[in-house]
């Protein structure tokens, strides 16, 4: 059987779409699924007026570059490549839902996340955008309706799928998101010292409050800030670090009018051994986030075995389970009080504070790579049987894998 695994561009570095194309990727391409040969489907990002002098600034060009790439170039790559006929297409990144016009149809899956993309279509009062911005969404959501099936990262995101009207609920199934085989408890002696030149040696007595993602207005990095600084009052050496997009100027600003410049520390999104020890060394992790669809931080976070704190929210929830704590979107007092709780049983209860860690572990280790594949597969099988194909997947070839 012949699978297509369609692709982010490389060049828009999304690390979480990299990372679920790598890891299925490479579980698919193991003994155990000797009849799958599989091919990623990946052009490169065309610059025409990135490479142009002075046209509107780099993040202009960009955001031009980008959108004709998305919808005319990786559309045209598509067109071409169905000669060589794929039995299967699978689509990583729900916003690429566009390219499912490309090809057929029946036999095409789609990764979802989350609905944000579509929210200003499902939510245009709370979520009004430009009217070629919905033009645009409108093709990406055409597109993922159109595919055989959807599979969500969460349960919380096929629940708004079908809220929405989206799709029927016999094409959305739910296949949990795992984790990768980098993230564990396990020290890591280069990627330990290589955390520990960009952060500083590790101290006992630090205490690292982590946030891993993007600055988007969702991710609600002011209750990040504002959280941090309170929580500074009783622990005068706790710092922020980030892991991701840098601060916007408005969340800079907050940052410096809650004189929390010198305790913030900012890294761009790093390899995934790399992130692992920061995540061990962190004292715990914060995801206040106001939607989210599954929520990768956490589950990276507590399978190195660090302790999260995280919003009130289905998704989160589904993803921390009972060994999160989790507190009220946006409401800062319950958030300071619950990292103040966390830090002092840190300090004072260590024997409590392993057992915690301990069971961080333990809930992690249910989203593992060969659940996922199992699931994916078995996703796979329903829709070529639909077709009336008669493939199996465990005979015939080795994989071979082909990169464009």
């Amino acid at each position: 059987m012949r699978l297509a695994l369609v692709c982010d561009f490389v060049e828009e570095k999304w690390p979480s779409m990299d990372l679920v194309a790598d890891m299925l990727l490479e579980n698919l391409c193991s003994k155990s699924h000797s009849g799958l040969q599989v091919t990623r489907v990946r052009p490169r990002m065309v610059w025409r007026f990135s490479r142009l002098p002075g046209f509107g600034g780099k993040r202009k060009a960009y955001a031009v570059d980008r959108l004709l790439n998305r919808f005319w170039d990786y559309p045209r790559h598509l067109a071409r490549r169905r000669q060589e006929q794929f039995d299967l297409y699978h689509i990583i990144d729900h916003s690429y839902g566009h390219l499912v016009h490309q090809l057929p149809s029946e036999r095409t899956i789609v990764n979802c996340y989350d609905i944000d993309t579509f929210r200003c279509l499902v939510e245009p009062k709370q979520e009004p955008r430009s009217k070629i911005f919905m033009i645009m969404t409108a093709r990406i959501l055409s597109g993922l309706r159109r595919a055989a099936r959807v599979s969500c990262a969460s349960a919380a995101t096929r629940s708004e799928i079908l809220k929405y009207r989206i799709l029927p609920p016999e094409r959305v199934v739910v296949i949990p998101q795992c984790v990768h085989r980098a993230f564990t408890p396990q020290a890591d002696r280069y990627f330990d010292g290589e955390a520990a030149r960009l952060l500083g040696p590790a101290n006992a007595n630090a205490i690292d409050i982590l946030h891993v993602g993007s600055n988007a207005a969702r991710k609600r990095i002011d209750v990040l800030l504002r959280v941090t600084a309170a929580v500074r009052q009783d622990f005068p050496q706790a710092r922020l670090t980030r892991v991701g997009t840098a601060f916007s100027r408005s969340q800079q600003e907050l940052a410096e009018s809650l004189n929390l410049a010198e305790s913030l520390v900012v890294l761009p999104f790093v390899e995934r051994q790399l992130l692992a020890a920061v995540y061990r060394r962190a004292a715990l992790v914060m995801q206040p986030s106001e939607r989210e669809g599954v929520g990768l931080p956490v589950m990276e976070a507590m399978a190195c075995g660090t302790p999260v704190v995280a919003s009130d929210l289905p998704a989160l929830r589904e993803t921390g389970g009972p060994s999160a704590t989790y507190c009220p979107v946006g409401d800062v007092p319950p958030w300071t009080d619950a990292v103040v709780e966390l830090l002092r049983e840190r300090n004072e209860r260590p024997r409590r504070w392993n057992e915690r860690r301990l069971a961080a572990i333990a809930w992690a280790a249910r989203f593992n790579t060969r659940e996922y594949t199992r699931k994916t597969v078995q996703m796979y099988e329903e829709v070529l049987c639909e077709r009336q194909c008669d493939y199996t997947f465990d005979n015939i070839i080795r994989p071979r894998v082909q990169h464009m």
